[in-house]
This record gives structure tokens, sequence and C-alpha cells, in this order.
């Protein structure tokens, strides 16, 4: 566990979260090895495994943010101002695209700002609609989940009932 501000506030540097404060909960999460990878072998949600969640999203919103970056200064480089009708159009759904790439990466972010909110609450890892835990494979592959398998597949069966319902009427 963290005893002192300083191992917290160079990682969050390091991550390009910002520096920590001192209620910031990351002060009690561990550091990790490099190689740490969470099993089903000891107390899901320990702190260990809560502190390797939040530095797999915040480096995730890391390169989500460096990207959006990226694509600012390539539209801001290229130009517009192209004589030829065809070749302006192509560039302006090339930038239409992108802009709804960003517009994505930004809804992202917010989901793993979430994310890291209920890490720093103690919920991350649990079903938002049942309770029941997550589990380590599903939020390895998709740490914002905020359902379990089951209940995301009733939430979109009754999601595709709606829709269809709305199409018949």
């Amino acid at each position: 566990m963290r005893g002192v501000n300083a191992p917290c506030i160079e990682q969050n540097e390091f991550l390009g979260i910002g520096a920590a404060t001192q209620g910031d909960s990351c002060m009690d999460l561990p550091i990790l090895s490099p190689d740490y990878r969470p099993s089903d072998d000891g107390t899901y949600m320990s702190p260990t495994q809560l502190a390797y969640f939040r530095q797999k999203l915040a480096q995730w919103k890391a390169e989500l943010l460096n990207e959006s970056e990226d694509t600012l200064a390539a539209l801001q480089e290229q130009s517009l101002s192209t004589p030829e009708a065809v070749e302006r159009a192509s560039m302006e759904s090339d930038h239409a695209l992108e802009l709804c790439a960003r517009d994505r990466a930004r809804k992202l972010i917010n989901k793993i700002d979430k994310a890291i909110a209920r890490i720093d609450a103690n919920e991350y890892g649990y079903c938002e609609e049942s309770g029941e835990p997550i589990g380590l494979r599903r939020l390895e592959a998709r740490p914002i989940a905020t359902m379990s398998v089951e209940a995301q597949e009733r939430h979109e069966r009754a999601e595709k009932l709606h829709r269809d319902e709305r199409r018949m009427t």
C-alpha cells in the first residue's frame, strides 16, 4: 500500500492523468509489476486488481487523448482550399469521418472516467443491474463494462424488442 504522495503523483503524471491530491484513492492502491495480470485465484476486486484496471483505463484514456491531438493537428494542417471539386469533396468526407471517430473517442473517454470513478468508489467490477461480479475476463476485454454478460444480453434483447415495436407502429 502507498503511504506517501510521491509514487502516486509520479504514476499519474506518467499516465497523463494529472497530479494526485491528498484525497485521491490511488494512494491506497499498490504499485504493480509490469507483468501483473489479474487471476481468479485471489479475492475478486482486490486492491491489486483495482490498481491494474485503474492503470489499464488511464493508459487507454491517454492513448485516446494522444490520438485526438494527432487528429486535430492533421486536420489543421490540411487545407480545404483545393480547387478541384472531387478532391475537396474527398477531403471533406475524410474530415467528417475523422470527426465522427473523435466524437466516439470523446464518449469512450467519458465512459473511462466513469469507470475510474467506480474504482474510486469501490463499485468497479460489479453489475449495476444485479450487483453480481462482472468477471475478470469480461473486464479484461472491456474494462468499461457496467453489466455482467447475462445482464447485458437481457438489456440488448429488451432494446431490440423496443426497437422492433417502434418499427411496427
